[in-house]
Formats: structure tokens, C-alpha cells, sequence
């Protein structure tokens, strides 16, 4: 699912940074590498956009924060939508189940499940879903179009005032391109019967632009059961004025199916029942859309977001398989239907203090999900025969926030801000005893130093706190609706405290550094739970590592980017030898290689390495690493284009996930404990082709 590569030109950019490397003004990328663009009558210089080369001295908060153009991803072939957010450094995206989910998520010694403590927002909106069904902070991209996606940025840790839940780790935001200088047609085809198709173009109006992005994927994907992926994306943008107010407004459309098949057990495939890409139960899968609008608008100095979401999932799971109801099997449903409405304000501003230049960030938010379905079913073939919960619920967060960064002297600046948040919730649950209402708020304050050194070399040193909110069902249950025992009432907002120090290296001349070390520690966090196909709190952790990243322009044509990172997990206040953090690597890395030449040929090869993870708290069972390196080449002539990628291009056997914990498989007559894991895609083909137009 690779972007196209080179025969893309870029529309104006509307990047507003704080400063631009080189003196490079908004063009289509940051900084400069000459590709030749043809036509009939001429040869046309134009600009890449490398985000990640963008001179960053002076304007960053922090030595782990970034942003990314995008021709940082469009060379990189992508195996799904969600590894757009592997453009940030040391993230990992995988998958244990089906195509149509959320993908689970690994940075900084986080498994993040599917966005416990990672968000990610799109054009302002805010992608993670509280209270879900399936999990807590439910961050699915598939709606997301990646060939329109102009940037990514970045951030990681509780240090900044403006990002508040699922943030303790990191957060990005996507914005889309405003225009198009030229629309296109492009049609992939590849191994497991894909087929995807994406059409995009812009136009002007009266009153400004309009941009339009559709795309249609289907695929039976690499596994012994045909995923039978129907997927269909729709975007619409506006660019412009409405009633003299600078505005934009962006209209998505999301629906999907598939059949999955999830993570197996290693007893299985050892004993020949199945081979690694086989199947237990053949009726997991899915349903899911995602309708939204959202807008924002320059009301005078302040930007006002507004966004608006109706959202639905089916989801067929089995993990455990006839672990619980030999008779019956252990197949269950999750279903979450809601409506998503809030926004924000935000006001940037400039004042002297005791003599000092100053600039403020103030600004409020607002955000009411309305979750109509909540739903847990018992199945059998995908038929609903006995209601765990069929549960509602309304949550209520009000948010505000405020950050001053002051020049104390040419080299130092520091930031000081403050944030608080409310929630307020309501549960209706299928049984009583399991409903009420409450409401939570926490205080987070936020703190930064950096100083600049040199003009090339500038230190950082950050301290925040932040939070993720759990489930509201886990505040107000009474008993556990599956065994009908009785259940201690959990906190809504877990706080989390997080420092780091760091340097940002920037030669100026296409080469970049930078080290970052952390420290984050919990109250809790959220892990899987494999008997319950679910998560629940932990025990508090503690977490500290070092990242290093790099980017090179080697010449006008050539770059090359690394990164790694190592960090180290505990859970607090149990015994050594009992309290490592179960599936949270500890090493990662990533390397790429992009080569865009002035003859119409560009080239990407990327490696990633995922280290291995213990998966019990005592360490006495172990995930393996595993190393993946996809390859793409394309050739641009007038107005077509023709490539191809290789994913997986020497057919690893390595796995994307692993649990170890009880299940039952048919005609087994008792629980057995072990590995049951999801096999990385054998490798996989694909040819693109494209017109511009």
C-alpha cells in the first residue's frame, strides 16, 4: 500500500513552522532534493519534501519531537495504513488479527494495545475512542488515505500543555494537503489477490479549493482463510473562505469488512494441526464505518477546531476457543455504536515579562461521546445466542490549558504549563448493579528547558505530567458480568510523570541527530489479558531508555534515516524476578535508504528490527526478535508511473505479536498454557501503476 513515489508533484505548502531550513520557503518539502519532472516541452526542477530534515534548532520544546513531509513516507512501501505512524522514530506497528482492526502499537517499551497511551488526530479530530468495546483508546487509521497525508507531526512524553489523553507516550496529528497541482489515477495489484485503486484530484472555487481523495481496497491477504478485506475511503476538503472567516472544512467516509484470522496457538502448528498461517475458528472478522466532518476556522487570534463522528464496529472474536463453554465454544461479539462531537480553541500570543520576550499558548477543549452500543455477545458461527453486556454510555471532557515559553537570555529559553482535566460520565448497563455516574479531574503541570549552545547543537531538558482515562464501565461496575463475582471500582483518569534530557544536532547542511533520554513512570497502565480477550489496569510501572535518531542527506539525490531506541520496564512494588512488564520490547531500530534520481527512477529499501519481549512477568517464556525489510523501485515517464514493492523481501518467518496464556483447543480435555502468536505476511508483491493528470 505504498504511496506513489515520484511522478507526485506537491501542492503549495501550508506548513507554518517556526523556521525553515536552509531558507527553503514553503514549497512542497523542507528540505531540497532535485527530481526531474518531464513533460513534452520541458524538464521542471521541483522540490522533495523531507520533513525529518527540517532545522528545528531554536523552535523544538524537545529533543523527541519532530515533524515528517511526505516524501518521508511516500518512498517507503506500506504493508497497511497503520504504519504511517512508524514514520515516528522507535514506533511500531503490528497486527493479531484481521486487517479491518485497529493495529496494536509499541513505542518506548509500551505495548500500547490498539492506543492505550498514543493518539493520534486527524485534521484537529481525535482518532482514539474512549470507552470501546474492543479496547481503550481504540486508534483505527484504516479511514485515513496515506497518498494525502502532507504531514506528520510528532511528540512524545506528558511535557507539552496542548496533549492530554492517550498522550503519556507520545502523540501525533495528520494534516491532509489543502490542492493537488495534479490529480491522479492509481491502480496497485498484488499477491493475495489485492486489488486497490485510488483516485484524488483539486479544483478551485469562487471562494477557495477543493480537494477530493477515493480509494477502494479488496484482498484475500497471505493466511489459509481469505480475509475477503472490502474496504472503501472517501475525502472531501475545502479550502477557503465561508462568510470573509478563513476556514477549512473535511469530510471522510470509512466502510469495511473482513474475516480474520487471529493469533494461534504455538501447539497447534508444532503438532501439524494447522500451519502458521492456518486457522482455529474460521468465523472471526468484522464490520466498521466511520463517518465524520470536521472544520477549522481563524476567528481573529484565535483557531477554533469543531468535529463531528458517527462510528460503528462488529467485531467476532475467540481466543481461548472452548477454554470457558466446551459445548458452546468461547466465539464472542463486540459491538460499539456512538456519536463523537467536540472541538477546541487555541490562542497564540506574544507579551513582555519582567523584561523578558514571551510567547503564550492558551486554549480549552471539548469532547462528549455518546456510546449507544457497547455491546458483548456469546456466538456460535457468528450468531448471537446469550447477552454478556449491552451497556451505554455518555462521557463529558472539558480540558484547558496554558504555556509560556520566555527568552531569558539569547541561548535559554523555558517553558512552564499548566492543564487540567474533567470528565464526567453516565453507564446504563444490562445489569443495574453495573450502572451510576461519576466525574474525575487532574491537575498536570508541565515544564521545559532548552538551551542553544551552538548554532548547530542545542540541549533540552523536559519534565510533565499527563494520563489515559480508562473505561467508565470499570468505575461504576459491581459485578463481573461474566463470572458474576464482585469487582473493585477502578480510577478514571491514571496519572503519569515522565522526564527527559536530550541534545539536537543540525550540521545545516543535511545532516541531523538527535539523544534522547527518559524516564516515564505510571500509577497504572493497561495490558492484555488473554483468558478475557480484553485489557485491564496494571500494577504501577516504571520506565526509563534512550533513543537515538538520525537523518543524512548523503547528496542531492540520496538520504538515508536511522533510528533506535532501548528502554527498560518494571512493574513497581513487586519482587525482582516477578515483575517484568509482559510484551514490552525493549529494543527497537529502523533504517531506510530513499535514492529519487533526475531520470524518472526512485528507490527505497527500509529495515526494522523489533526486539524480543518477555511474556510472562518472571521471564521464563520469551517472544523471539524479528528483522523485515521491504524494498520499492518506480519509474516516472510524462505522465505515468510504474513500480513495484516487496514486503518481507527475504520471507522472514518472524511473528507480529505473541501472548502466552490458558486456551483450549477442540477435542483437548483440559487448559493449556502457551504461545499463541500471529506470523508476520510471507512476502508479498505488489505492482502500482499511475497517471497524473
Amino acid at each position: 500500500m505504498a504511496p506513489a513515489k515520484s511522478d507526485i508533484t506537491h501542492p503549495p505548502c501550508s506548513l507554518q513552522l517556526k523556521a525553515i531550513a536552509l531558507g527553503v520557503a514553503c514549497a512542497a518539502g523542507i528540505h531540497p532534493l532535485q527530481v526531474a519532472a518531464q513533460d513534452e516541452t520541458a524538464v521542471i526542477e521541483e522540490l522533495v519534501v523531507w520533513g525529518r530534515s527540517l532545522q528545528l534548532l531554536g523552535s523544538a520544546d524537545s529533543a523527541s519531537q519532530g515533524v515528517v513531509g511526505y516524501a518521508d513516507f511516500s518512498t517507503r512501501p506500506l504493508a497497511r495504513v497503520g504504519e504511517l505512524v512508524e514514520v515516528v522514530p522507535g514506533m511500531i506497528a503490528t497486527q493479531h488479527s484481521g486487517p479491518g482492526k485497529a493495529n496494536q502499537y509499541f513505542l518506548r517499551g509500551f505495548n500500547l494495545d490498539h492506543g492505550s497511551d498514543f493518539s493520534t488526530f486527524f485534521e484537529g479530530m481525535p482518532v482514539n475512542f474512549r470507552t470501546h468495546a474492543h479496547a481503550q483508546g481504540y486508534m483505527d487509521l484504516n479511514f485515513i488515505i496515506p497518498e494525502i497525508i502532507e504531514r506528520v507531526d510528532f511528540k512524545k512524553g506528558p511535557y507539552f500543555a496542548n496533549t492530554g489523553d492517550f498522550s503519556l507516550a507520545g502523540t501525533s496529528s495528520m494534516k491532509t494537503y489543502d490542492t493537488l497541482e495534479r490529480g491522479f489515477v492509481e491502480v496497485t495489484v498484488g499477491s493475495g489477490d489485492e486489488i486497490r485503486v485510488v483516485v484524488a484530484n483539486s479544483f478551485s472555487t469562487e471562494q477557495g479549493s477543493l480537494l477530493y481523495a477515493l480509494e477502494h481496497q479488496q484482498t484475500n491477504g497471505m493466511f489459509g482463510l481469505d480475509q475477503d478485506v472490502r474496504k472503501y475511503n472517501g475525502l472531501l476538503k475545502y479550502t477557503g473562505e465561508i462568510g470573509g472567516i478563513p476556514s477549512q472544512l473535511t469530510l471522510t467516509a470509512y466502510d469495511s469488512e473482513w474475516i480474520s484470522t487471529n493469533q494461534v496457538p504455538q501447539r497447534a502448528v508444532a503438532s501439524g494441526q494447522i500451519d502458521r498461517f492456518g486457522f482455529i475458528d474460521p468465523d472471526l472478522g468484522g464490520q466498521s464505518h466511520r463517518y465524520s466532518l470536521s472544520g477549522r476556522f481563524e476567528l481573529g487570534e484565535w483557531d477554533l477546531t469543531a468535529y463531528a463522528s458517527a462510528y460503528y464496529m462488529s467485531l467476532i472474536n475467540n481466543p481461548t476457543y472452548v477454554l470457558n463453554d466446551p459445548i458452546n465454544g468461547d466465539e464472542f461479539e463486540q459491538e460499539d455504536e456512538r456519536l463523537l462531537f467536540g472541538g477546541s480553541l487555541l490562542r497564540k500570543g506574544a507579551f513582555d515579562f519582567l523584561g523578558l520576550q514571551a510567547a503564550s499558548l492558551v486554549g480549552a477543549e471539548v469532547r462528549y461521546d455518546d456510546v449507544q452500543e457497547l455491546n458483548l455477545f456469546n456466538t456460535r458461527s457468528r450468531v448471537r445466542y446469550d447477552s454478556v453486556r449491552e451497556d451505554d454510555a455518555q462521557e463529558l471532557s472539558l480540558s484547558a490549558y496554558a504555556e509560556s515559553e520566555f527568552m531569558v537570555s539569547e541561548k535559554l529559553r523555558l517553558t512552564t504549563g499548566l492543564r487540567v482535566d474533567y470528565i464526567r460520565f453516565d453507564v446504563e448497563a444490562l445489569r443495574p448493579q453495573n450502572s451510576g455516574s461519576d466525574n474525575d479531574a487532574l491537575l498536570q503541570p508541565k515544564f521545559g528547558l532548552a538551551y542553544r549552545l551552538a548554532d548547530s547543537l542545542e540541549f533540552y531538558a523536559n519534565y510533565g505530567h499527563g494520563f489515559h482515562s480508562n473505561d467508565v464501565r470499570a468505575a461504576v461496575n459491581r459485578i463481573d458480568p461474566i463470572t458474576g463475582e464482585d469487582t473493585e471500582a477502578q480510577d478514571i483518569l491514571v496519572e503519569g510523570r515522565g522526564g527527559e534530557i536530550g541534545f539536537r544536532y543540525d550540521n545545516l547542511r543535511g545532516f541531523n541527530v538527535t539523544l534522547t533520554a527518559f524516564e516515564l513512570a505510571t500509577d497504572s497502565e493497561l495490558v492484555f489479558v488473554g483468558d478475557a480477550g480484553t485489557t485491564e489496569p496494571s500494577d504501577p510501572t516504571r520506565r526509563s531508555g534512550v533513543e537515538l535518531n538520525a537523518f543524512y542527506s548523503i547528496n542531492d539525490r540520496l538520504v538515508i534515516d536511522f533510528s533506535a531506541a532501548r528502554a527498560s520496564g518494571h512493574f513497581r512494588g513487586l519482587p525482582d524476578g516477578e515483575n517484568s512488564i509482559t510484551d514490552a520490547h525493549e529494543n527497537v531500530a529502523a533504517a531506510g535508504l530513499s535514492y529519487v534520481g533526475t531520470q524518472g527512477i526512485t528507490a527505497s529499501l527500509r529495515v526494522r528490527y523489533f526486539g524480543d519481549a518477555a511474556l510472562t512477568e518472571d521471564e521464563s517464556v520469551m517472544k523471539e526478535d524479528s528483522t523485515l525489510v521491504n524494498a520499492g523501485v518506480s519509474y516516472a515517464f510524462g505522465a505515468w508511473e510504474m513500480g513495484i514493492d516487496a514486503l518481507n523481501l527475504f520471507d522472514a518467518e518472524d511473528d507480529d505479536i505473541a501472548y502466552f496464556f490458558e486456551s483450549r483447543l477442540p477435542g483437548e480435555l483440559e487448559a493449556v498454557e502457551d504461545i499463541h502468536f500471529h506470523p508476520s505476511n510471507p512476502r508479498i508483491i505488489r505492482a502500482m501503476l499511475r497517471y497524473s493528470f
